[in-house]
């Protein structure tokens, strides 16, 4: 177990006129309160608190943070509470041990849930103070270092995939990458262990061949450079075992094809240096095309900067480079820890602020996310962006993920401007909204005044901001259609009971009516109305004298009982509306769509949702203003009627021939009608149950092969 005077020589060595007190007093409180528990390995349960405040001081953080690391965990494990805290130790470690606390706490209906939720608290944990976050990663990192001693390999398993997902993700956002190989590796090994296992294997096998590799191509970069007059450092390291699983996946790659195992880096003293000894290598050695990426004209988000090159190395062999200053490597390794001062009286420069401006966004983002999937996968969107970097018309660097389109982009500059693209240009020629953005491309958005969002977008946008500010305005655009079509069927609906629904609409009985149905407001429960769940007569129930009530009641009853059948049959019948959940549907009778089939959807009065093919007649015919989107989303199990008519030769077997094609294509018969014509022909109209358009072309495929038919088609 680490003692505090090994912490304490740590801090004194980047802080030598530090005032100890304050972690003295931290300690003796933890070892009380924390005093007869212990770890799942045994040891003393103070060995924790000791490790966090160990790494902590590797973060070359300040006294107030190690102090915090030393109590993260006893209001959550001890008696003691926040106020205790507070008057012993002040308000900003109080505050660090209540934001580590609130990330900790507890139960969820599921691990989604509370992935989701604690996934949140540290998002804004990290806007409020940065701190908090740093102590949690320090947590994580020791835990995930002890995680063998847990008895539940899936307990390991779930622990290890969530550091992977999210905690490794955020020291990598926070530039922290000494702290991300460690979570990743440890994690790694629980999460995956045969892949692990695989790859350590392979890596041992050539392991000496490659320690002498290392060494020779080390001394011989070296040498070169310092022929170039160029003093530097070389260190030559193997790639970790999760990074080059992640390269095999990404690319389809064994190991024997991942070409960077080893990766050298060069440090330098200053910048013009990283760009003379980057001319030397490329002289010395051939240059990969499209491998170079300059990080110092252009450091990522995280500050991150390096020169980073893949060369023909000495022996034939690419060798990946990286160029660098002390002052970067340092910034590289401790991220947002080398910038952010509490020391008294000194606060985070400009660019550190303008550098971390993320993580305000990605708060900013997240409010509007309320299923927990969806809120995952945003924030793994922004936690694993693979950047590319882009300027405005005037010359301002903008960072997207890979991927982006010009419509993230102008989502980026302002969502009015997202709002109002029709159009972009790309190093000065039009290009179409899909088009996949690439580093260094100037792009300038087009903007028509009146223009909104289609929906297709949110296939092609890739940022956050993008796909939420999209779906907000759909779904905007969704109710205020379904208002207007909701008062238009109650006030029919009103008038057939000799009421007046818009001098209603405003009375406090229509807002208690809203009320009893579960809304916030009138408008709400209308919305409700046009779409289709609730139906005018529900509403009426609460304004019809009592005597005409009784009257209607077995009428409202069968209505809304119909409504209820409509509704679970609705959730088996494999449509999904957009922009709306449990919403009523029914298929076109005129029609029949199956699975495979072009489909749209039509808003019927009190019904709900309709769906017809959208080559259908009837379809084409209805009011354009109550079309709605709706796709397929089925399983196999489901079947679905269709209606074919038949022409054949009257003859003998000539229905025994095609109940036996019909049957051989695994299709069952319906319901059966025939019709005689002059010319000795007999049509026979079927409707048959398939599982979808496929399955109905091999229906027709097999009826055509019967020689005594002469046409097939679907009507």
């Amino acid at each position: 177990m680490i003692r505090i005077t090994e912490i304490l020589d740590k801090l004194y060595e980047y802080y030598p006129d530090v005032d100890d007190d304050i972690i003295d007093r931290a300690y003796i409180f933890s070892a009380r309160v924390h005093a007869g528990q212990l770890r799942l390995s045994g040891e003393p349960y103070l060995a924790h608190p000791l490790e966090v405040a160990n790494i902590l001081t590797d973060m070359k953080l300040d006294p107030v943070s190690i102090a915090a690391g030393l109590l993260h965990d006893v209001v959550e494990d001890t008696h003691s509470t926040a106020d205790e805290i507070y008057n012993i130790f002040g308000k900003d470690v109080t505050h660090i041990v209540s934001g580590v606390t609130k990330i900790s706490s507890l139960p969820f209906s599921s691990d989604q849930h509370r992935q989701a939720e604690n996934t949140r608290k540290m998002i804004l944990a990290m806007a409020d103070d940065i701190r908090v976050i740093l102590v949690k990663l320090a947590d994580r990192l020791h835990n995930i270092q002890t995680l063998h001693y847990h008895k539940s390999a899936e307990k390991r398993k779930r622990i290890a995939q969530e550091t992977l997902d999210i905690y490794a993700a955020i020291a990598a956002r926070l530039g922290i990458y000494w702290m991300k190989r460690e979570l990743e590796e440890n994690a790694f090994y629980y999460a995956y262990p045969e892949e692990y296992e695989r790859i350590e294997n392979f890596v041992k096998k050539e392991q000496g061949e490659r320690e002498k590799y290392v060494t020779t191509v080390r001394n011989l970069i070296e040498e070169t450079l310092s022929h170039s007059g160029i003093s530097c450092e070389v260190l030559g390291r193997y790639k970790h075992y999760y990074s080059i699983y992640q390269k095999m996946q990404s690319q389809g790659l064994e190991f024997e094809e991942v070409y960077d195992i080893i990766a050298f880096r060069i440090i330098v003293e200053t910048v013009s240096e990283c760009y003379g000894a980057l001319g030397t290598i490329h002289s010395k050695w051939k240059p990969i095309p499209k491998k170079f990426k300059d990080y110092i004209a252009v450091p990522k988000p995280n500050m991150y900067q390096s020169l980073h090159t893949t060369v023909i190395g000495p022996y034939g062999e690419r060798m990946e480079i990286q160029i660098r200053t002390r002052e970067m490597d340092l910034v590289n390794n401790y991220g947002i820890a080398a910038h952010w001062s509490y020391k008294e009286g000194k606060t985070q420069d400009v660019n550190t602020e303008k550098a971390f401006a993320w993580i305000q966004n990605l708060v900013e983002n997240q409010k509007s996310f309320r299923d927990p999937e969806e809120f995952l996968e945003n924030v793994r969107i922004d936690l694993y962006p693979d950047e590319v970097f882009v300027f405005t018309p005037t010359g301002d660097v903008k960072s997207l993920p890979k991927g982006a389109t010009p419509i993230d982009f102008a989502f980026l500059i302002h969502t009015e401007v997202g709002n109002k693209c029709t159009g972009a240009r790309v190093n000065g020629r039009l290009v179409p909204l899909a088009y996949q953005l690439k580093s260094g491309d100037i792009v300038e958005i087009i903007t028509t005044r009146g223009s909104q969002p289609s929906k297709d977008w949110i296939n092609l946008a890739k940022t956050v901001k993008a796909k939420s500010r999209i779906r907000q305005h759909i779904r905007k655009e969704e109710k205020e259609r379904s208002l207007s079509l909701g008062r238009e069927m109650c006030e029919k609906a009103f008038r057939k009971y000799k009421l007046n629904f818009n001098a209603l609409v405003n009375t406090d009985k229509m807002e208690k009516t809203a009320e009893e149905f579960g809304f916030k407001t009138v408008e709400d429960l209308i919305a409700n109305v046009g779409t289709g769940k609730t139906t005018p007569l529900q509403v009426i129930r609460n304004f019809v004298p009592d005597s005409q009530e009784k009257k209607e009641t077995s009428l409202i009853e069968k209505v809304l009982s119909r409504q209820e059948d409509q509704k679970r049959r609705g959730k088996e019948d494999g449509v999904v509306v957009q922009g709306m959940e449990d919403i009523l549907i029914k298929f076109g009778n005129c029609c029949h769509p199956v699975p495979g089939d072009s489909i749209t959807g039509y808003i019927t009065q009190g019904q709900g949702v309709t769906i017809h093919r959208s080559s259908c007649i009837n379809a084409l015919k209805m009011d354009p203003d109550r079309r709605i989107d709706v796709e397929w989303k089925y399983n196999d199990n489901e079947k679905f009627p269709a209606s074919l008519s038949v022409a054949g030769y009257d003859q003998v077997g000539l229905l025994a021939d095609i109940s036996t094609a019909i049957s051989k294509a695994n299709a069952n018969i319906n319901e059966v009608h025939l019709e005689h014509r002059d010319d000795n022909v007999v049509l026979v109209h079927f409707t048959i149950v398939v599982q979808n358009v496929d399955h109905l072309d091999q229906v027709m495929a097999g009826l055509r092969k019967v020689p005594i038919i002469s046409d097939v088609k679907r009507t």
